[in-house]
Protein backbone atom coordinates (compact mmCIF):
# COMPACT_ATOMS: atom_id res chain seq x y z
CA UNK A 1 0.00 0.00 0.00
CA UNK A 2 1.64 3.47 -0.68
CA UNK A 3 1.71 6.05 1.42
CA UNK A 4 -0.93 8.64 1.89
CA UNK A 5 -0.08 11.75 0.11
CA UNK A 6 0.48 14.63 1.79
CA UNK A 7 -2.16 17.65 0.18
CA UNK A 8 -0.20 21.33 0.45
CA UNK A 9 -1.86 22.72 -2.93
CA UNK A 10 -4.73 24.90 -0.81
CA UNK A 11 -3.75 28.03 -3.22
CA UNK A 12 -4.83 25.76 -6.47
CA UNK A 13 -8.05 24.28 -4.69
CA UNK A 14 -8.56 23.78 -0.81
CA UNK A 15 -10.72 20.55 -0.39
CA UNK A 16 -14.43 21.37 0.03
CA UNK A 17 -15.66 21.16 3.79
CA UNK A 18 -17.71 18.87 4.98
CA UNK A 19 -20.01 21.39 6.52
CA UNK A 20 -20.13 23.20 3.00
CA UNK A 21 -20.72 20.13 1.39
CA UNK A 22 -23.96 19.28 3.48
CA UNK A 23 -25.35 22.51 3.25
CA UNK A 24 -25.53 21.96 -1.10
CA UNK A 25 -26.91 18.37 -0.80
CA UNK A 26 -29.55 19.77 1.65
CA UNK A 27 -30.30 23.17 -0.65
CA UNK A 28 -30.62 20.58 -3.64
CA UNK A 29 -32.95 18.27 -1.46
CA UNK A 30 -35.13 21.13 -0.01
CA UNK A 31 -35.23 24.09 -2.64
CA UNK A 32 -34.61 22.37 -6.04
CA UNK A 33 -36.55 25.03 -8.08
CA UNK A 34 -35.21 27.50 -10.57
CA UNK A 35 -34.69 30.63 -8.03
CA UNK A 36 -36.34 33.09 -11.31
CA UNK A 37 -39.61 30.89 -11.16
CA UNK A 38 -42.27 32.31 -8.66
CA UNK A 39 -43.40 29.00 -7.21
CA UNK A 40 -42.68 27.83 -3.73
CA UNK A 41 -39.72 25.55 -4.94
CA UNK A 42 -38.43 28.61 -6.89
CA UNK A 43 -38.77 31.02 -3.95
CA UNK A 44 -36.85 28.27 -1.54
CA UNK A 45 -33.80 28.56 -3.69
CA UNK A 46 -33.95 32.37 -4.12
CA UNK A 47 -34.25 32.95 -0.44
CA UNK A 48 -31.07 30.24 -0.03
CA UNK A 49 -29.25 32.46 -2.61
CA UNK A 50 -29.77 36.08 -0.81
CA UNK A 51 -28.54 34.31 2.50
CA UNK A 52 -25.61 33.49 0.77
CA UNK A 53 -25.07 36.44 -0.91
CA UNK A 54 -25.20 37.63 2.52
CA UNK A 55 -22.47 35.75 4.01
CA UNK A 56 -20.41 36.23 0.97
CA UNK A 57 -20.72 40.06 1.67
CA UNK A 58 -19.90 40.11 5.05
CA UNK A 59 -16.55 38.56 4.55
CA UNK A 60 -15.59 41.34 3.14
CA UNK A 61 -17.44 44.22 4.65
CA UNK A 62 -19.69 44.44 1.92
CA UNK A 63 -23.05 45.64 1.39
CA UNK A 64 -24.98 42.29 0.22
CA UNK A 65 -26.74 44.27 -3.36
CA UNK A 66 -23.12 44.80 -4.16
CA UNK A 67 -22.16 40.94 -4.67
CA UNK A 68 -23.06 39.71 -8.26
CA UNK A 69 -22.52 35.68 -8.31
CA UNK A 70 -20.33 34.43 -11.35
CA UNK A 71 -18.81 30.82 -11.77
CA UNK A 72 -15.24 31.65 -10.26
CA UNK A 73 -12.66 34.64 -9.90
CA UNK A 74 -12.03 34.38 -13.30
CA UNK A 75 -15.21 35.23 -14.92
CA UNK A 76 -15.51 37.96 -12.15
CA UNK A 77 -12.46 39.23 -13.46
CA UNK A 78 -12.94 39.34 -16.65
CA UNK A 79 -16.46 41.12 -16.18
CA UNK A 80 -14.85 43.01 -14.26
CA UNK A 81 -12.03 44.10 -16.72
CA UNK A 82 -13.78 43.58 -20.20
CA UNK A 83 -16.46 45.16 -18.75
CA UNK A 84 -14.95 48.05 -17.14
CA UNK A 85 -12.55 49.36 -19.81
CA UNK A 86 -15.16 48.72 -22.51
CA UNK A 87 -17.99 50.58 -20.35
CA UNK A 88 -15.32 53.41 -20.21
CA UNK A 89 -13.66 53.36 -23.33
CA UNK A 90 -15.10 56.97 -24.10
CA UNK A 91 -13.28 58.86 -20.86
CA UNK A 92 -10.01 56.85 -21.58
CA UNK A 93 -8.21 53.81 -22.90
CA UNK A 94 -5.09 53.31 -21.00
CA UNK A 95 -4.79 50.53 -18.63
CA UNK A 96 -2.50 49.09 -16.16
CA UNK A 97 -1.51 46.55 -14.31
CA UNK A 98 1.24 44.48 -13.08
CA UNK A 99 3.27 41.43 -14.80
CA UNK A 100 2.91 39.31 -12.26
CA UNK A 101 -1.04 39.19 -12.37
CA UNK A 102 -2.63 36.03 -12.62
CA UNK A 103 -3.71 35.19 -16.39
CA UNK A 104 -7.46 35.71 -15.79
CA UNK A 105 -6.31 39.49 -15.47
CA UNK A 106 -3.30 39.25 -18.33
CA UNK A 107 -4.98 37.39 -20.86
CA UNK A 108 -8.43 40.06 -20.71
CA UNK A 109 -5.83 42.86 -20.71
CA UNK A 110 -4.40 41.13 -23.74
CA UNK A 111 -7.69 40.94 -25.68
CA UNK A 112 -8.23 44.74 -24.69
CA UNK A 113 -4.55 45.65 -26.54
CA UNK A 114 -5.92 43.36 -29.79
CA UNK A 115 -9.19 45.85 -29.75
CA UNK A 116 -6.91 49.30 -29.46
CA UNK A 117 -6.62 49.87 -25.72
CA UNK A 118 -2.96 50.55 -24.22
CA UNK A 119 -2.26 48.60 -21.63
CA UNK A 120 0.90 49.19 -19.48
CA UNK A 121 2.48 46.48 -17.14
CA UNK A 122 4.19 47.35 -14.37
CA UNK A 123 7.29 45.15 -13.17
CA UNK A 124 7.43 44.71 -9.04
CA UNK A 125 10.58 45.14 -7.54
CA UNK A 126 12.71 41.48 -6.73
CA UNK A 127 10.40 40.89 -3.59
CA UNK A 128 7.02 41.06 -5.67
CA UNK A 129 5.96 44.34 -4.15
CA UNK A 130 5.10 47.28 -6.38
CA UNK A 131 6.13 50.56 -4.97
CA UNK A 132 2.60 52.84 -5.43
CA UNK A 133 4.50 55.55 -6.29
CA UNK A 134 6.10 53.96 -9.17
CA UNK A 135 2.20 53.12 -10.06
CA UNK A 136 1.17 56.56 -9.93
CA UNK A 137 3.54 57.57 -11.91
CA UNK A 138 1.92 55.60 -14.23
CA UNK A 139 -1.45 56.66 -14.43
CA UNK A 140 -2.34 59.61 -17.10
CA UNK A 141 -5.46 61.55 -17.89
CA UNK A 142 -6.56 58.78 -20.11
CA UNK A 143 -5.83 55.56 -17.52
CA UNK A 144 -9.51 54.38 -16.82
CA UNK A 145 -8.80 50.98 -15.20
CA UNK A 146 -6.09 49.42 -12.86
CA UNK A 147 -6.42 46.51 -11.73
CA UNK A 148 -3.90 44.64 -8.94
CA UNK A 149 -4.36 41.37 -6.83
CA UNK A 150 -4.04 41.81 -2.90
CA UNK A 151 -2.21 38.73 -2.70
CA UNK A 152 -0.37 36.78 -5.37
CA UNK A 153 -0.90 33.59 -6.31
CA UNK A 154 2.00 32.01 -6.56
CA UNK A 155 4.39 33.46 -4.15
CA UNK A 156 2.16 35.37 -1.88
CA UNK A 157 3.23 38.72 -1.40
CA UNK A 158 0.62 41.25 -0.35
CA UNK A 159 0.28 44.29 -2.34
CA UNK A 160 -0.39 47.99 -0.59
CA UNK A 161 -3.29 48.29 -1.60
CA UNK A 162 -4.85 51.05 0.15
CA UNK A 163 -1.60 53.67 -1.13
CA UNK A 164 -2.22 51.83 -4.72
CA UNK A 165 -6.42 52.94 -4.33
CA UNK A 166 -5.01 56.38 -3.10
CA UNK A 167 -3.26 56.67 -6.45
CA UNK A 168 -6.19 55.50 -8.53
CA UNK A 169 -8.48 57.98 -6.38
CA UNK A 170 -5.92 60.63 -7.49
CA UNK A 171 -6.07 59.71 -11.08
CA UNK A 172 -10.01 58.86 -11.51
CA UNK A 173 -8.75 55.45 -11.92
CA UNK A 174 -11.05 52.70 -10.99
CA UNK A 175 -9.77 49.89 -9.07
CA UNK A 176 -10.03 46.20 -9.79
CA UNK A 177 -8.91 43.94 -6.95
CA UNK A 178 -8.72 40.45 -7.62
CA UNK A 179 -8.65 38.60 -3.89
CA UNK A 180 -9.55 35.08 -5.02
CA UNK A 181 -6.54 34.18 -2.39
CA UNK A 182 -7.10 36.96 0.55
CA UNK A 183 -10.56 36.44 0.90
CA UNK A 184 -10.89 34.29 4.22
CA UNK A 185 -7.02 34.29 4.67
CA UNK A 186 -6.34 37.73 5.05
CA UNK A 187 -8.87 40.10 6.82
CA UNK A 188 -10.12 42.88 4.49
CA UNK A 189 -12.69 44.75 4.55
CA UNK A 190 -13.99 46.84 0.63
CA UNK A 191 -14.65 50.08 2.61
CA UNK A 192 -10.66 50.40 3.75
CA UNK A 193 -9.15 48.51 0.38
CA UNK A 194 -11.07 51.33 -1.54
CA UNK A 195 -11.37 49.55 -4.13
CA UNK A 196 -14.18 49.74 -7.33
CA UNK A 197 -14.44 46.12 -8.08
CA UNK A 198 -13.24 42.89 -6.28
CA UNK A 199 -13.08 39.10 -7.38
CA UNK A 200 -12.99 36.26 -5.00
CA UNK A 201 -13.72 32.20 -5.60
CA UNK A 202 -15.63 29.68 -3.27
CA UNK A 203 -12.95 26.72 -3.49
CA UNK A 204 -9.82 28.87 -2.43
CA UNK A 205 -11.89 28.83 1.01
CA UNK A 206 -12.90 25.66 0.97
CA UNK A 207 -15.98 25.74 -0.80
CA UNK A 208 -17.21 24.23 -3.96
CA UNK A 209 -15.73 24.39 -7.42
CA UNK A 210 -17.38 26.35 -10.09
CA UNK A 211 -18.81 29.44 -8.36
CA UNK A 212 -17.06 32.91 -7.22
CA UNK A 213 -18.53 36.20 -7.07
CA UNK A 214 -18.01 40.03 -8.15
CA UNK A 215 -18.03 42.36 -5.45
CA UNK A 216 -19.12 45.99 -7.30
CA UNK A 217 -19.18 49.57 -5.22
CA UNK A 218 -22.15 50.65 -4.82
CA UNK A 219 -22.01 54.32 -4.82
CA UNK A 220 -20.21 55.46 -6.79
CA UNK A 221 -21.04 52.36 -8.85
CA UNK A 222 -18.71 51.92 -11.71
CA UNK A 223 -20.12 51.61 -15.56
CA UNK A 224 -19.86 47.58 -17.10
CA UNK A 225 -20.55 46.00 -19.66
CA UNK A 226 -21.50 42.92 -19.34
CA UNK A 227 -19.97 40.04 -21.27
CA UNK A 228 -23.46 37.86 -22.10
CA UNK A 229 -26.84 38.89 -22.32
CA UNK A 230 -30.34 37.41 -21.20
CA UNK A 231 -32.34 36.67 -18.43
CA UNK A 232 -31.75 39.62 -16.46
CA UNK A 233 -30.08 37.48 -13.57
CA UNK A 234 -27.95 39.76 -11.27
CA UNK A 235 -28.82 42.90 -12.18
CA UNK A 236 -28.12 42.28 -15.67
CA UNK A 237 -24.45 41.88 -15.00
CA UNK A 238 -24.78 37.78 -15.43
CA UNK A 239 -27.72 36.72 -17.07
CA UNK A 240 -28.63 33.02 -16.81
CA UNK A 241 -30.02 31.07 -14.22
CA UNK A 242 -28.07 30.67 -10.98
CA UNK A 243 -26.66 27.53 -9.83
CA UNK A 244 -28.62 27.75 -6.36
CA UNK A 245 -26.79 24.73 -4.46
CA UNK A 246 -23.13 26.25 -5.69
CA UNK A 247 -24.11 29.59 -4.28
CA UNK A 248 -25.77 28.27 -1.10
CA UNK A 249 -22.24 26.09 -0.85
CA UNK A 250 -20.21 29.88 -1.43
CA UNK A 251 -22.20 31.08 1.16
CA UNK A 252 -21.66 28.54 3.85
CA UNK A 253 -17.84 28.50 2.97
CA UNK A 254 -17.68 32.18 3.93
CA UNK A 255 -19.49 31.75 6.68
CA UNK A 256 -17.07 29.26 8.41
CA UNK A 257 -13.73 31.31 7.00
CA UNK A 258 -15.24 34.50 8.42
CA UNK A 259 -16.42 32.37 12.23
CA UNK A 260 -12.38 31.35 12.16
CA UNK A 261 -10.91 34.80 10.65
CA UNK A 262 -9.40 35.57 14.20
CA UNK A 263 -7.50 32.24 14.68
CA UNK A 264 -7.12 30.76 11.19
CA UNK A 265 -4.49 33.29 9.87
CA UNK A 266 -2.15 32.82 12.43
CA UNK A 267 -2.49 28.79 12.45
CA UNK A 268 -1.86 29.09 8.56
CA UNK A 269 1.26 31.25 9.30
CA UNK A 270 2.84 29.04 11.87
CA UNK A 271 2.77 26.29 9.79
CA UNK A 272 4.09 28.07 6.63
CA UNK A 273 7.09 29.30 9.00
CA UNK A 274 7.75 26.11 10.51
CA UNK A 275 7.95 24.80 6.92
CA UNK A 276 10.04 27.02 5.88
CA UNK A 277 12.43 26.93 9.25
CA UNK A 278 12.95 23.31 7.95
CA UNK A 279 13.89 24.35 4.50
CA UNK A 280 15.69 27.56 4.90
CA UNK A 281 19.13 25.57 6.18
CA UNK A 282 19.21 23.36 3.26
CA UNK A 283 22.11 24.46 1.09
CA UNK A 284 20.75 26.61 -2.67
CA UNK A 285 17.30 27.41 -1.15
CA UNK A 286 15.67 30.58 -2.03
CA UNK A 287 12.57 32.10 -0.38
CA UNK A 288 10.48 33.90 -3.10
CA UNK A 289 8.75 36.85 -2.64
CA UNK A 290 8.51 39.50 1.04
CA UNK A 291 10.01 37.87 4.12
CA UNK A 292 7.24 39.55 5.79
CA UNK A 293 4.44 41.43 3.10
CA UNK A 294 3.00 37.74 2.59
CA UNK A 295 0.07 35.79 3.02
CA UNK A 296 0.15 32.93 6.14
CA UNK A 297 -0.95 30.06 3.39
CA UNK A 298 1.49 30.10 0.74
CA UNK A 299 5.15 29.31 0.67
CA UNK A 300 7.44 29.42 -2.59
CA UNK A 301 10.74 28.26 -2.76
CA UNK A 302 13.54 28.02 -5.35
CA UNK A 303 15.97 25.00 -5.30
CA UNK A 304 18.98 25.55 -7.20
CA UNK A 305 21.31 22.90 -8.26
CA UNK A 306 18.65 20.53 -9.23
CA UNK A 307 16.53 19.99 -12.05
CA UNK A 308 12.81 20.90 -11.52
CA UNK A 309 10.61 18.09 -12.84
CA UNK A 310 13.49 15.57 -11.17
CA UNK A 311 12.63 16.90 -7.82
CA UNK A 312 8.58 16.76 -8.32
CA UNK A 313 8.97 13.54 -9.72
CA UNK A 314 11.05 12.65 -6.26
CA UNK A 315 7.97 13.62 -4.23
CA UNK A 316 4.98 11.30 -5.59
CA UNK A 317 3.82 11.63 -1.88
CA UNK A 318 3.48 15.52 -2.05
CA UNK A 319 0.55 17.38 -3.77
CA UNK A 320 2.17 20.65 -4.49
CA UNK A 321 2.73 23.10 -7.32
CA UNK A 322 5.43 24.71 -9.01
CA UNK A 323 3.58 27.71 -9.47
CA UNK A 324 0.04 28.94 -10.62
CA UNK A 325 -1.98 25.91 -11.00
CA UNK A 326 -4.02 27.34 -13.88
CA UNK A 327 -0.65 27.77 -15.91
CA UNK A 328 1.04 23.82 -14.59
CA UNK A 329 0.80 22.03 -17.49
CA UNK A 330 2.02 24.42 -19.89
CA UNK A 331 5.76 23.53 -18.99
CA UNK A 332 6.84 26.98 -19.13
CA UNK A 333 9.02 28.49 -16.36
CA UNK A 334 6.60 30.88 -14.02
CA UNK A 335 6.68 34.08 -15.81
CA UNK A 336 6.28 35.24 -12.08
CA UNK A 337 9.61 34.61 -11.10
CA UNK A 338 11.11 35.14 -14.34
CA UNK A 339 9.56 39.09 -13.76
CA UNK A 340 11.03 38.62 -10.53
CA UNK A 341 14.32 38.46 -11.91
CA UNK A 342 14.68 34.46 -11.11
CA UNK A 343 16.51 32.86 -13.98
CA UNK A 344 14.93 29.78 -16.07
CA UNK A 345 16.71 26.61 -13.86
CA UNK A 346 15.79 28.34 -10.56
CA UNK A 347 12.36 29.27 -11.82
CA UNK A 348 11.84 25.58 -13.22
CA UNK A 349 12.45 24.18 -9.90
CA UNK A 350 10.28 26.12 -7.88
CA UNK A 351 7.61 24.46 -5.16
CA UNK A 352 4.70 26.31 -4.20
CA UNK A 353 3.13 24.65 -0.75
CA UNK A 354 -0.13 25.68 0.74
CA UNK A 355 -1.52 25.56 3.41
CA UNK A 356 -5.41 25.22 5.03
CA UNK A 357 -7.55 24.10 7.30
CA UNK A 358 -6.88 20.20 7.03
CA UNK A 359 -3.28 21.07 7.03
CA UNK A 360 -1.25 19.69 10.40
CA UNK A 361 1.86 19.75 11.86
CA UNK A 362 2.47 16.46 10.73
CA UNK A 363 2.27 17.51 7.09
CA UNK A 364 4.31 20.09 6.84
CA UNK A 365 6.83 18.14 9.03
CA UNK A 366 7.01 15.67 6.74
CA UNK A 367 6.76 17.34 3.82
CA UNK A 368 10.17 18.58 4.78
CA UNK A 369 11.68 15.79 5.16
CA UNK A 370 10.37 14.14 1.87
CA UNK A 371 11.90 17.90 0.36
CA UNK A 372 15.30 17.09 1.86
CA UNK A 373 15.71 13.21 1.09
CA UNK A 374 14.96 13.99 -2.79
CA UNK A 375 17.29 16.97 -2.80
CA UNK A 376 20.22 14.91 -1.06
CA UNK A 377 19.55 12.00 -3.53
CA UNK A 378 19.47 14.68 -7.01
CA UNK A 379 22.18 16.15 -6.18
CA UNK A 380 24.46 13.14 -5.13
CA UNK A 381 23.04 12.26 -8.70
CA UNK A 382 23.93 15.34 -10.35
CA UNK A 383 27.57 15.92 -12.18
CA UNK A 384 30.18 17.99 -10.24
Amino acid sequence: MSDPVIYLDHAATAPIDPRVRAAMDESLAAAPGNPSSGHPGGRAARERIEAARAEVAALIGAPAAAIVFTSGATEADNLAILGAARANAARGRHLVSLRTEHRAVLDPLARLAREGFRVTLLTPAADGLIDPAALERALEPGTTLVSVMLVNNEIGVVQDLAAIAAACRRAGALLHVDAAQAAGRVPFEVGALDADLVSLAAHKVHGPVGVGALYVRRAPRPALEPLAYGGGQEGGLRPGTLAAHQIVGMGRAYALARAALHEEPARLAGLRDRLWAALAPLPDVHLNGHPEARAPHILSVSFGGVDGEALRCELPQLAVSSGSACASGHGEPSYVLRALGRDDALAQATLRFSVGRQTTVADVDAAAVGVRRALERLRALAPA
